[in-house]
């Protein structure tokens, strides 16, 4: 009798640990596919931006070939463009590419700013057909950026959370850079000059 208490006390107590291990598991599989799926969710949305990104950087050689014609002196604003269309392709981390897609905006809307200059630009057919592509594509931009952003900032707060660092770093998970207005977009007005 006295064999069968200790053997029914290890018994319990094995099976006390077998499920507080069970529990443990539990738990860090629960942490550890959450940071993936953080993880998975930010590289969705900023794919959704890269490809609206990448629409706008496919309408601006048809928009400048139609500027061009009225605004053969502009030189520098199309040389800018193809600069930061390069900078773009050329990066492949997402904060290099987020400061160049904010250098090419700034570029972009001085470019914009010559409809108001050369009047029969404006009556152009083929160049306002470009401008609404153009709107619809900077809205698609906007909805895809916001929702970028919605999904790092939640990423980024669960890795700053005491366990969710645990587990982003089990999972190799990065904070994730948000895409905001650079600081000359900010604070000053693009100027077309002549």
């Amino acid at each position: 009798m006295r064999y069968g208490g200790i053997g029914k006390t290890l018994l319990i107590g094995l099976a006390v640990i077998a499920a507080i291990g069970v529990m443990a598991f539990s738990w860090y599989r629960s942490g550890y596919d959450k940071a993936v799926r953080y993880d998975e969710d930010v590289n969705e949305a900023w794919s959704n931006v890269d490809t609206a990104l990448q629409r706008r950087f496919d309408l601006i050689p048809n928009l400048v070939s139609t500027v061009k014609g009225y605004a053969e002196h502009e030189k520098g604003i199309f040389e800018s463009l193809a600069n930061a269309r390069t900078k773009y392709f050329a990066n492949a981390d997402r904060g290099s590419k987020i400061e160049a897609a904010n250098e090419f905006s700034g570029v972009l809307s001085r470019l914009l700013m010559l409809q108001e200059n050369y009047p029969n630009l404006k009556a152009d057919q083929s160049f306002m057909a470009l401008i609404d592509s153009l709107e619809g594509t900077e809205n698609r931009i906007n909805v895809a950026r916001t929702r970028y952003n919605e999904v790092s900032k939640t990423l980024n707060s669960f890795r700053r959370s005491f366990f969710g660092s645990f587990f982003c770093a089990r999972a190799g998970v990065e904070d994730a850079p948000y895409f905001e207005a650079s600081e000359q977009a900010k604070t000053e007005v693009p100027q077309v000059k002549f």
